[in-house]
């Protein structure tokens, strides 16, 4: 035979054969760091976040920036008002019926109060106190 397998008892002789187990080595303790290891498991609800919005975006019928939206207002009214967007019509991206309490047809609508051109002061009642069980819910 002209090449002899390299046994335990053998040493390899060939240096290339020697560096190339070592980056190896070098690479398998770099990819098994445990390090590494929490970085990933950390990110891992971050990474499946993104995925997911972006396949939403990419499989949505509306546009890019309307998909952006619409996803936006899905987290709620407080989110578009901080934002500066909305109202939101119905069959317009961003509609969403939970987001509608009245049912007019306008969701995340922020009615400003009309100004008074009368000087006198409005008769309004006082706010009831809130206690448990008094709470108002609304259908979405």
């Amino acid at each position: 035979m002209l090449f002899k397998k390299p046994t335990q008892d053998t040493p390899d002789l060939n240096p290339r054969s020697s560096r190339r187990h070592q980056r190896a080595e070098a690479t398998r303790r770099q990819a098994l760091s445990p390090i590494r290891i929490l970085t990933m498991v950390l990110l891992l609800p971050l990474t499946t976040v993104l995925i997911a919005v972006s396949v939403f975006i990419r499989l949505s019928e509306y546009n890019r920036d309307e998909a952006v939206i619409h996803l936006i207002a899905l987290v709620g009214c407080d989110a578009t008002q901080a934002m500066g967007i909305g109202p939101f019509r119905e069959g317009q991206p961003g509609y969403h019926t939970r987001n509608d309490p009245d049912g007019d047809g306008v969701a995340c609508g922020f009615a400003e109060a009309p100004v008074s051109q009368s000087t006198q002061p409005e008769n309004r009642p006082e706010p009831q106190q809130r206690s448990v069980g008094n709470a108002k819910f609304v259908r979405p």
